[in-house]
């Protein structure tokens, strides 16, 4: 079982996992390393400043004192949030740690008083379009184009999980 608790996304834990996360999926994405400017460059374009309350939230999962994943929930409007950042890292792979992320980013969203998740991946990430589906996330038209998307996802939030809290990052 991992430990999963909002964070400040300025906290130095949260910034390498963000970056480790940017890694690996610039990486897929070139089918090569990428190099650190390819690096600073994927994260200047894509920002994650704005999950922090009241607009968002950053969750940093650990498991034996050791930063595991993360995941970021970004509110669009009163009723919708964009599920963004779900990453484990390689190291701690196969253990249900992305099943645990997804469903405390849906709780936590929830206390934030929404109703809908949406989300876009990429077609190479097959395992993260497998973990959307397997937890009832419906393919749905482009609500918006974005250099980086192939296929976008939604989920109606109807059911709290309980156990879990968003609360004020710390």
């Amino acid at each position: 079982m991992w430990t999963i608790k909002a964070v400040p996304v300025t906290d130095p834990e949260a910034r390498q996992v963000l970056r480790d996360y940017f890694d690996d999926v610039a990486s897929r994405y070139y089918g090569r390393p990428v190099t650190a400017a390819e690096l600073d460059a994927a994260m200047a374009d894509e920002p994650s400043d704005d999950l922090v309350p009241p607009t968002g939230l950053f969750l940093l999962a650990r498991s034996h004192d050791a930063v595991t994943g993360c995941v970021g929930i970004r509110v669009l409007d009163v009723t919708t949030a964009e599920l963004t950042r779900l990453f484990v890292r390689p190291s701690a792979r196969g253990r249900g740690g992305g099943d645990q992320l997804l469903r405390a980013a849906e709780a936590a969203a929830q206390q934030l008083g929404v109703r809908r998740m949406r989300l876009d991946t990429r077609r190479d990430l097959v395992e993260a379009r497998g973990l959307y589906a397997k937890h009832g996330y419906r393919e749905i038209e482009a609500p918006a184009q974005r250099l980086y998307a192939d296929h976008w996802f939604e989920k109606q939030l109807t059911l709290r999980h309980p156990g879990v809290t968003a609360g004020e990052p710390g």
